[in-house]
């Protein structure tokens, strides 16, 4: 029985890795314009796509490569979106609500009228993003993020400024 046990053991070891892979046709179909809410699009390549007004709510879009793409309107609340590229993007009116934003790169992005309410944003680089009518943002989730001086943020808030390496 223990030898059954321990062979079941190890199958989901080495299963699990595959289980956390994205999904090809979920990926495919985002790319297509359609909506994806709880989708597994890891990696994903949206660089300069056209997504507005989609639905990505609790996707897994971690490492996923947004730069240069518009997805105004679009709701990522609770979406993991750990170490994505945003950078020159276009997310106005985005709802990132809950949603983890670690080491998320918004270099240049336009992030007007975002929801970051609960978001998670430590490491993020806000620099150059224009986000002076974001809501939900406080000053405990700035001080995680840094920017600078051509950040616009909501007025009484300030961002740290990023240290160049």
């Amino acid at each position: 029985m223990k030898r059954i046990v321990l062979a079941l053991l190890a199958a989901s070891f080495i299963s699990a890795p595959h289980a956390m892979a994205q999904s090809a046709a979920q990926v495919s179909s985002a790319q297509n314009g359609a909506s994806c809410p709880r989708c597994n699009l890891f990696q994903a390549d949206f660089n300069n796509r056209s997504l507005k007004n989609k639905n990505f709510a609790g996707a897994r879009l971690r490492q996923s490569d947004m730069g240069l793409g518009i997805f105004n309107g679009t709701n990522f609340a609770g979406a993991d979106l750990r170490d994505i590229n945003g950078s020159a993007a276009l997310f106005g009116r985005v709802n990132f609500a809950g949603a983890n934003l670690t080491n998320a790169n918004f270099v240049g992005a336009y992030l007007e009228h975002a929801n970051f309410k609960g978001a998670i944003l430590s490491g993020v680089n806000f620099s150059g993003a224009e986000m002076g009518s974001a809501i939900g943002l406080t000053q405990r989730q700035l001080d995680q993020t840094c920017g600078d001086e051509a950040t616009e943020l909501p007025h009484g808030l300030r961002i740290p400024v990023c240290v160049v390496h």
